[in-house]
């Protein structure tokens, strides 16, 4: 097995490994599950092989014997009977055949088993009974499923010691309407069993002959299972309208004193010649001795030997209710009975084989159980680490993908930063001019005294918006080009006020409304203010254009919360709109826009300016059921080196 996945599976990929190991653990699986049905095979074989060789004691001297031959082993073997009387019966009729048996069979001791049709099956199967006396009906349809040998058949006490004994009697009260089997339809009738041929089958093939039926001419078939005297009782208390009895079961419970054969009528009566019984039906051969195809063929001649010399007044024929045995006679009657009624063959379904088969091998049928497990679960396991790794790689196919995009993006934001730093450059010179314009016309103005103090007014505005513009573009160059920020104490306060005011026009042309509230003491922090005003600035002109979109009629309102902590300030706007479509780290994603003319720069760079100021941007829906966003900055106080949570 080392081997096999050294060789086949060590270096192969996933799914490969997966087919072989599976293919591996199956055959294993069929070679575990084939091996215990060889080896109980062989050991039920060794088993019933006498293991010590028995000798004819008439030809061994005594004095030699006790002197140098050891006692042979007596081995015990087992006959199972049919109980049709009840088992303690069957023991006291079949137990003097057994002593018999014992007696003339060297080296081997006999027991009787009673049991009925299944419990005899079973036994058989399971190798708890090597022989069997039971009826041809069941002897055939055991002879299709386990090897049987047919070493004689019974000679009946009765009936002129005939080999023919059994057959069906049916049953009714006397004082009942019922005279033939026509009259039974949809009554309720009792049996003993279904495999019991003269207390079933016999009377079945002769309603087939009569052209009936049986599973539809009978409302009810009542079977009841031995003894047979319940059968009986049962008509007699008029439980059931009538009873399929083996043949002289009547006499025989009259005889005991246990019925009055008068008050019972039998239907389709006849008693044939030389015969104590009356019968409803052909007679067919009396019961017969048969053995396990496993014992030895030397045990089975002895046996019969015994058998047929069996004296018809000894204890053991008395006994046992029979004048002898005979040659085992022709069953053909029988065969073309089970031919009729198609019983012979193996009806039973394949899985009780299986579950005979596990509770004879309890162990085996276990271990092969949980090497099914065991090979269930790890094929499962096998998938579950397949569909893992084919969910990594699906992953990393998508990784690598994103990461392509993300060098185009890196790409064109290198050309971007190029093509910006030369148009910061050439811009920054045409607001240098209009800053010294407006200073120059300012000390003009300022040098002629009074009565100019609009044009005065509207030239400092110049300068400052020109000033605020060199700024702007010194820190757009500065970011793509990667420069250091310029760090000072900067009041959030007031950076929120300076960028409301400067969208104080578009605010009011769009009927938004700004409202700020404060919460906890008030305090500087360290940042870029022209960075933070274009973040201020930016996040607000998102909050305006997605209240654009709203209804008409709808009241667009921004609120502005600052919640100054003991280390951190927590700036948050919050916007009534409609809220984001996708999460905000997509929406963060450099040159992501859901804007139709938008660059997807904006926020970008918004996440890169507190990056730079080791804070922290983050976008979310309202979370208290109103449409919304939530753009939330986070930004350490003044001299603090907490990090922010």
């Amino acid at each position: 097995m080392l081997w096999f996945y050294a060789f086949f599976v060590g270096e192969r990929p996933l799914y490969l490994r997966a087919l072989l190991l599976s293919v591996s653990i199956i055959f294993s699986l069929i070679g575990l599950l084939i091996a215990p049905l060889v080896l109980v095979s062989a050991s039920a074989s060794a088993s019933d092989t006498p293991q010590h060789a028995t000798a004819n004691v008439s030809d061994i001297d005594a004095s030699k014997t006790s002197v140098s031959q050891p006692v042979a082993k007596v081995k015990v073997y087992r006959v199972g009977v049919l109980a049709n009387w009840g088992y303690q019966k069957a023991k006291e009729r079949w137990q003097p055949m057994m002593d018999y048996l014992s007696a003339h069979v060297p080296g081997a001791r006999f027991e009787v088993q009673p049991g009925n049709f299944e419990e005899l099956n079973q036994a058989l199967l399971d190798n708890r009974i090597q022989f069997i006396i039971t009826n041809p009906g069941q002897y055939l349809y055991l002879s299709n499923q386990y090897p049987l040998s047919w070493l004689a058949t019974m000679r009946s006490l009765r009936h002129n010691g005939t080999t023919k004994a059994i057959g069906s009697a049916i049953l009714v009260r006397a004082d009942s309407d019922y005279r033939t089997l026509y009259d039974l339809k949809d009554k309720v009738v009792a049996a003993s069993g279904p495999h019991a041929l003269g207390g079933y089958q016999a009377t079945v093939g002769l309603m087939h002959k009569l052209g009936m039926e049986p599973d539809s001419w009978f409302r009810q078939v009542k079977f009841l299972g031995f003894p047979l005297d319940p059968l009986v009782y049962q008509v007699r208390d008029g439980n059931v309208d009538a009873a399929i009895t083996p043949l002289c079961t009547l006499e025989d419970m009259a005889k005991r004193g246990l019925i009055k054969e008068q008050d019972f009528r039998v239907l389709n009566p006849s008693r044939p010649e030389g015969y104590e019984c009356q019968c409803s039906t052909n007679l067919y051969p009396n019961w017969s001795f048969a053995a396990s195809e496993h014992v030895d063929v030397r045990l089975t001649k002895a046996v019969t030997q015994a058998l047929l010399a069996m004296p018809a007044d000894s204890e053991a024929a008395i006994k046992a209710e029979l004048s002898g045995w005979t040659s085992p006679i022709s069953q053909l009657q029988v065969i073309q009975l089970f031919g009729e009624l198609n019983v012979a063959k193996d009806q039973h379904p394949k899985w009780e084989s299986v579950m005979h088969w596990l509770r004879a091998n309890q162990h085996w049928g276990i271990l092969a159980v949980l090497l099914f497990l065991v090979a269930t679960i790890y094929h499962l396991w096998i998938e579950y680490k397949f569909r893992q790794k084919s969910d990594t790689l699906v992953e990393t196919e998508r990784q690598l993908k994103l990461k392509a995009v993300a060098m185009e993006r890196l790409q064109s934001s290198a050309i971007l930063g190029e093509i910006g730093a030369g148009l910061a450059h050439e811009v920054n010179q045409p607001i240098a001019a209009i800053t010294s314009y407006s200073e120059g016309g300012i000390m003009r103005l300022q040098a002629k005294g009074e009565g100019y103090e609009e044009c005065l007014a509207l030239l400092e505005k110049i300068n400052r918006q020109s000033v605020r513009a060199g700024e702007v573009v010194h820190r757009i160059r500065g970011l793509l080009k990667r420069r250091e920020a310029v760090m000072e104490d900067v009041n959030m306060l007031t950076l929120v006020e300076e960028s409301i005011a400067l969208l104080k026009l578009e605010l009011e042309r769009r009927g938004v409304r700004v409202s700020t509230r404060v919460s906890g003491e008030p305090f500087f922090v360290t940042a870029d203010r022209v960075g933070m005003l274009q973040v201020l600035v930016n996040l607000l002109k998102n909050s305006l254009d997605a209240l654009t979109d709203m209804p008409a009629g709808h009241s667009g309102h921004i609120e502005v919360q600052f919640e100054f902590l003991e280390h951190q300030l927590n700036l948050s706007l919050t916007d009534n709109g409609p809220g984001l479509s996708l999460p905000g780290d997509e929406l963060m994603a450099t040159f992501f826009s859901t804007k139709a003319n938008g660059l997807g720069l904006g926020l970008a760079i918004c996440s890169d300016v507190l990056k730079q100021h080791e804070g922290s941007f983050s976008l979310s829906n309202r979370n208290d059921g109103e449409h919304g966003c939530t753009a939330t900055l986070k930004l350490k106080r003044r001299g603090s080196t907490a990090a922010i949570i």
